[in-house]
């Protein structure tokens, strides 16, 4: 099969690396333009990252060849790729503009970034969650004026290590759900090195992240209403959440409390996080995990250190499901931020997108 030819905007950034080194060995995609800002542009990609490598091991030798664009020059970037990964580093407005000039270049756009998130005729997608959402793109094409440029996203990292659990839980109704993350500075984009004073502290504060954490699986889990061509979110469950950045590189953790209306017993809520399995399991989708979902019976777990890459860190962990006082019950669940919550989640996504026939070669 030959391969699809993909763009990687914001090339630079942990994210758009990530992109990089997760694409090294795809076999569907394979890295065929790199862009990034005016200050990389025209430098290999070796060259724009050296000193700038965030991740373990070293730069992709195929990548590092590749001279870097400017994100700005849409059409010498577009011209040459099947699609675009976006990761770029600008304002809201700046990138929602870009993305769709991107899009008007007949070039499917799978991005990471949040500013098209609420835009009603864009999917936010969770591949084994709401893979039916994608149907909304027929109306956003008609918007946009194109037969085959589209936009689809990917939810914030820090509501994957919870929102998997109220999916497979969907059939109790959770109605009420209290929530507070622990995130992994990596998540900023940032390491030790970049965030020295991160060490041994945490900060009671992420900017925009609760307001993300609160509204954005009401979105996952809404439906595509034909008549107003857009994603309808649910009115339920009713979510508060707290976000704290931690001293950890990767990992977002969450201690959170449900009611339910219907209750069910841990044995039940249990088999369903171990059953729970959508459309990447059965279409067997290059980067979807075999088990989504991993119930730990230990008391200290799920950890950081022992669980974060559970599934080539595209899995989720949940722990410590017990009964509360105030809520019905309450668990801990672990998530790899720049794996499952960031760009390998886009890259499942852009598998499922090509699976259902919206992402084609040229």
């Amino acid at each position: 099969m030959e391969k699809l030819r993909v763009g990687v905007l914001g090339g630079t950034g942990m994210v758009g690396q990530r992109f990089i080194q997760i694409l090294e060995h795809h076999p569907w995609f394979e890295v065929a333009e790199i862009a990034a800002s005016g200050r990389s542009a025209g430098k290999t990609y070796g060259e724009a990252v050296e000193g700038r490598w965030k991740l373990d091991g070293t730069v992709p030798e195929a990548a590092a060849k590749i001279v870097v664009k400017d994100v700005a020059d849409v059409k010498s970037v577009a011209e040459d790729v099947d699609f675009v990964l976006s990761a770029v580093n600008m304002s809201k407005d700046e990138i929602r503009a870009i993305e769709e000039e991107y899009a008007k270049t007949e070039t499917p756009v799978v991005s990471n970034n949040s500013a098209h998130r609420w835009t009603p005729d864009v999917p936010m997608i969770i591949p084994e969650i709401n893979p039916e959402h994608t149907e909304v793109i027929r109306y956003q094409k008609k918007r946009l004026g194109t037969t085959r440029g589209f936009i689809a996203v990917k939810p914030n990292c820090s509501i994957q290590s919870y929102t998997p659990a109220l999916a497979a839980w969907k059939e109790f109704e959770p109605y009420q759900v209290a929530a507070t993350t622990y995130q992994a500075i990596s998540g900023a984009g940032k390491t030790f090195k970049d965030w020295p004073e991160m060490v041994g502290n945490i900060i009671p504060f992420i900017s925009g992240e609760e307001e993300k954490s609160e509204k954005e699986p009401l979105r996952i889990f809404g439906h595509v209403d034909p008549e107003k061509g857009a994603i309808v979110p649910a009115e339920s469950p009713l979510i508060t959440c707290q976000c704290l950045r931690v001293p950890v590189l990767y990992g977002h953790t969450a201690a959170v409390f449900v009611n339910f209306r219907k209750k069910p017993t841990k044995d039940e809520l249990i088999a369903k996080l171990r059953g729970y399995a959508g459309v990447p399991q059965e279409l067997a989708l290059p980067s979807a995990p075999e088990h989504f979902i991993q119930y730990l019976e230990e008391d200290d777990r799920p950890q950081v250190t022992k669980d974060v890459n559970y599934e080539n860190g595209m899995g989720v962990s949940i722990g410590r499901l017990r009964e509360d006082t105030l809520f019905d019950w309450k668990f801990v669940g672990l998530s790899h931020n720049t794996l499952r919550g960031a760009a390998g989640g886009a890259v499942e996504c852009a598998e499922l997108l090509k699976e259902q026939g919206l992402i084609q070669h040229k």
